[in-house]
């Protein structure tokens, strides 16, 4: 008897973590679903009603807010190419229009306050030599720009 008893509860609370299982899983999915739905880049509704409600009348003390000091995170990506578009920049600007990526680099930090890998700018000079608009040296040291191909 005490053995049935037993089974009888550990049989009730499986079927209760069953059912929270399920629970918990349609309510992932939903918010899944929800999310997919939703226009890219757009704040959630959620988020829209918090920014439509009224501030508070009485300011708070303490941390400055969000609007006063701007997040780390908040900053936006830069657009797609936008390396290979200051790469191409730079090196028209260039006097003799070739140059290293080093110099290629050094030019992109003090003239335009960019800092970028040398991996990066060897992948966007990769991509301007597919459109041919810049051509490598014969020892694939410096860079010429060549022009855009239209």
């Amino acid at each position: 008897m005490a053995k049935s008893a037993l089974t009888q509860l550990q049989d009730q609370v499986e079927a209760i973590r069953r059912e929270a299982y399920a629970a918990g899983y349609a309510a992932a999915m939903q918010a899944i679903r929800d999310f997919a739905a939703r226009p890219a880049g757009g704040p959630s509704p959620a988020r829209r009603r918090q920014a439509a409600k009224p501030s508070a009348a009485t300011p708070r003390r303490g941390r400055p807010t969000a609007a006063a000091k701007p997040r780390r995170g908040a900053r936006r990506r830069p657009q797609r190419g936008a390396n290979a578009r200051l790469i191409a920049e730079v090196l028209k600007a260039m006097p003799s229009g070739t140059a290293r990526p080093a110099a290629i680099r050094k030019a992109l930090q003090s003239d335009r306050g960019v800092a970028m890998a040398f991996t990066s700018i060897r992948h966007a000079l990769g991509q301007l030599a597919s459109r041919n608009e810049v051509e490598a040296s014969a020892d694939g040291k410096t860079w010429r720009y060549l022009g855009t191909s239209s």
